[in-house]
Order: structure tokens, then sequence, then C-alpha cells
């Protein structure tokens, strides 16, 4: 399944990169339909240019307050010379929607863009396959 969603230009050219590998997000109901294994389709929100990531696992929490006591700031987005700051997320989401619904860190691994979308998911389920060991049919 593909999920689709937009993104900075900042945040997407990390992701791009592969240096961003933790998305984080609002757990409200767009994002709780999303499961490992699932792709997601990134728009820059600036050029429109499209890539594409495969959901290598979910990790819930109550805020992003203890999201960032999980991972490095640079899988997080930040650049080695920023301070990651968990209320830099209040500029996307209210806390009252925080509380309500919690946060989620998509871990994600880019995929090759230049690949049809037939190709995209043949590549995912053999990524899949081979961690598992299970066919996705």
């Amino acid at each position: 399944m593909t999920h689709y969603m937009t993104l900075v230009d900042l945040a997407f050219n990390a992701i791009k990169n592969k240096t961003k590998t933790i998305e984080m997000r609002l757990n409200d109901e767009k994002r709780q339909n999303i499961k490992r294994f699932h792709q997601i389709e990134f728009t820059n929100l600036q050029t429109n240019e499209k890539i594409y990531v495969w959901v290598k696992q979910m990790h819930y929490y109550p805020s992003f307050e203890e999201l960032y006591k999980h991972f490095d700031k640079i899988s997080l987005g930040y650049k080695e010379d920023e301070v990651a700051n968990p209320m830099d997320m209040e500029q996307f989401y209210s806390k009252e929607n925080i509380n309500k619904y919690g946060v989620v860190g998509i871990e994600i691994e880019l995929i090759d863009n230049g690949k049809s979308e037939v190709e995209r998911i043949n590549n995912t389920a053999k990524i899949v396959e081979e961690i598992t060991g299970e066919k996705i049919k």
C-alpha cells in the first residue's frame, strides 16, 4: 500500500540524501493506517518533486519529547551543528492534538526513485521477504 505525504524542502532533501531516516508525525487517523513494509510517496511542497520510501518500522510515543530521546538528531533531520528541540514540532501540530493522538516516528528507507511503481513495489516485496522470510502477494 502507498501513502501520500508532503514535506518542506529541507526535510525532503534530508530524506533524499539518506540522512533523515525517521519521519515524525502526529499519530492521527491517517498515520494509524501506515504499517511496516508499506510505501510512502513524499512530495516536496516547494518543487513538487516526489520520492518514495518503504516503512521499516513504526515507533509510537506519547510526545515528541519521548520520541526525541530514542533517536539521534541526524536521523530526525537535523544537521550536526543544530540543536534538536522537540518543541520544533509545535509549528506543525498543536499541543492539544499531540496529547490526543500521541506521535509516531516512521522509520523509512529510500527506494530507487528511477523505477516505475510496479518495480518499486516488487523491490519492497523482495526486501520484506529477505527480512521476514515471507513472500508478499
